[in-house]
């Protein structure tokens, strides 16, 4: 599964005999041209006032909550300039990457600089995830707070102000709220991190569901696609998560959709969620893909808002610091997105196991080697990042067996749904979780046995009890089946060994036709493919049917080339295959009952 701004400040004319105007807090005010949208390079600045000795440093991000990959910001940032009153220069020095030092703090009373978008920046090493990222064009723009804005030492909990002077026909989309004068107002740098902007060319709707506010705002490059007709297909999605935690624990929220030629995913934060996919007609399919992804998204207003430990409540910017708990604020997210609209009848049981089908596929594709305590813990290093994917997979389906679980031991009274609304209450937006003793915490509150369950299959990385865990519920698990049956076959295994989906094991017949092992996969039939989109495009190869051609674009010794493959034919295997018994025991369908219908 999700914070910047900086500005104003105090006239530092007073003398060392005025303590108690000396004592103010430094007013932070800035303020972004999007009426130059030249050169693809966001210009801004910063008045200040009331800066200090302490607050020598300007910084940049290194990384951001929610997306466990180095970003390194200060590479895009050019013409940083400091001035004082009379708009006289002040030194300024670039000590690192993301750093500036500045000579006379105090005498500072205005920062410049531009700086690049990071869509269309080339980069060597550690490029931004376009969801994540920032994008400026003639008819829209992107702001990811840690994108565009530092902030200075010592005030990352600086309140601050922002301006955005931008075209009069623009809509701007944001979860910020602005004063009397037109200004955001920004509790501190980590709200505005936490606050993504889409401006431009937009459609807008909006919605009172049970007392909390809902906007979406949709950036559509052709018009295809309207805010409406998401809002519209939304609503029984908005539903079913307002069962599941039991009232939303926000006043309002805000869906950002930037919809063109690229299909990235999306990025969660406290009151909204930002979306880059690929245009296309809005039909069913495309409906509840998009749908589906904003469930996993807005139940982060339960984790990591209401449920996290303090290292994600006082984020370090300036050296990524990973939490072991990301199988909490992702994988049991995943889970809570795919449950509840299970429990709501959004999707019926056979849809939602061939969705558990496709996590465990994807966890072999990944790799079973490690666990979920190591994926979190090494999440920003480059091997960390490559498997980073896999915590949707392994991640949701750990979680559902912990549910079951929690259910078992309960009586069908008491599962990860509850525990977790519960917790949520606990502590909240301002409370956070010690981050050492979170386990023990669950524990206490759950079960002893709970703990073992941990011990095993988060902290450890055993073997997932698929099998014995729906067992229990009537629900019979298969890892391997083969049968005299013909049926498809690509001519080729999947996998990512390295954090990219390349192709192993190619058959002759599909190294006839150029594909080579090792090579990678980028994109099937045009559509890019990555570890964050590969639940939703890989399997659109297998709908190919047999003697028929696909196209599929593959990297090899950094070069990309296109070729056109065949569907083959095989005898037929299944892995990880779910069946449904209909004469379930008393036990097993008491069970079955409460896992499916709790809420």
């Amino acid at each position: 599964m999700k914070n910047t701004t900086m500005a104003l400040g105090l006239l530092a004319l007073l003398s060392f005999s005025a303590p108690a105007e000396a004592a103010k807090a430094p007013e932070l005010t800035y303020q972004v041209n999007l009426n130059d949208r030249a050169d693809d390079l966001f210009k801004v600045s910063l008045d200040v006032k009331g800066l200090k000795d302490a607050n020598n440093i300007f910084q940049f991000a290194s990384t951001a909550p929610g997306t466990y990959q180095t970003m390194d910001i200060g590479r895009f940032v050019k013409n940083f300039k400091a001035f004082d009153k009379k708009g006289k220069e002040i030194t300024t020095k670039q000590i690192s990457t993301n750093q500036w030092e500045l000579s006379r703090p105090d005498k500072v009373r205005k920062i410049t600089y531009q700086i690049a978008e990071t869509w269309d920046t080339p980069v060597d090493k550690n490029k931004v995830y376009n969801m994540c990222g920032t994008s400026l064009e003639q008819d829209h723009a992107l702001i990811n707070g840690q994108g565009v804005f530092g902030y200075f030492k010592g005030l990352q909990s600086a309140p601050m102000k922002l301006k955005l002077d931008s075209p009069k026909e623009w809509l701007t989309g944001t979860a910020l709220k602005t004063d009397k004068k037109g200004y955001y107002i920004v509790n501190n740098y980590d709200h505005l991190v936490d606050s993504p902007i889409l401006a431009g060319n937009l459609t807008k709707a909006a919605t009172d569901f049970n007392g909390t506010t809902i906007d979406i705002y949709t950036y559509s490059k052709t018009g295809k696609i309207k805010s409406q007709d998401l809002m519209t297909n939304m609503t029984g999605m908005l539903d079913a998560a307002h069962k599941f935690v039991v009232n939303f624990p926000v006043d309002r929220y805000t869906f950002l959709y930037h919809f063109e030629d690229e299909d990235w995913g999306a990025w969660e934060h406290s009151y909204s969620s930002e979306y880059v996919m690929k245009e296309s007609d809005l039909t069913p399919e495309f409906a509840h893909n998009i749908t589906d992804i904003a469930s996993h998204e807005f139940f982060h207003i339960i984790t990591p808002l209401n449920i996290h430990s303090e290292i994600i409540e006082r984020f370090n910017f300036e050296t990524p610091t990973p939490s072991q708990h990301l199988w909490l604020y992702e994988g049991t997210t995943e889970w809570a997105s795919d449950m509840m609209q299970l429990r709501a009848g959004m999707i019926d049981l056979p849809a939602y196991l061939k969705d558990m089908q496709q996590k465990l596929k994807n966890n072999d594709m990944m790799g079973t080697n490690y666990s979920l305590q190591e994926l979190s813990l090494t999440s920003y290093t480059p091997q960390g990042n490559k498997i980073y994917g896999n915590i949707y997979n392994r991640g949701a389906a750990t979680a559902a067996l912990l549910d079951i679980r929690l259910l078992e031991l309960s009586g069908g009274k008491r599962g990860l749904r509850e525990v977790i609304n519960e917790l949520s209450k606990e502590y909240g937006p301002s409370k956070a979780f010690p981050e050492a003793d979170f386990f023990n915490i669950f524990v206490a509150k759950t079960h002893p046995e709970i703990a073992d369950f941990f011990n095993k299959y988060v902290k450890g990385a055993e073997a997932l009890p698929v099998a014995e865990y729906f067992g229990k519920l009537g629900i019979t698990y298969t890892p391997l089946r083969t049968s005299d049956k013909k049926t498809f076959d690509p001519g080729y295994n999947l996998g990512a060994p390295e954090g990219k989906i390349v192709f192993m094991k190619v058959n002759p017949a599909q190294q006839q036709a150029g594909l080579k092992d090792g090579d990678e996969l980028v994109a099937v039939n045009g559509t890019a493919v990555t570890l964050k989109n590969a639940n939703q495009e890989v399997p659109k190869i297998f709908q190919t049917k047999i003697g028929d051609s696909y196209a599929v674009t593959i990297r090899r010794d950094g070069k990309e080339e296109k070729l056109t493959l065949k569907m083959l034919e095989k005898q037929e295997t299944q892995k990880h295959l779910f069946e449904v018994d209909a004469n379930p025991t008393p036990a097993q369908n008491a069970l079955r009952k409460a896992w499916i219908v709790n809420l």
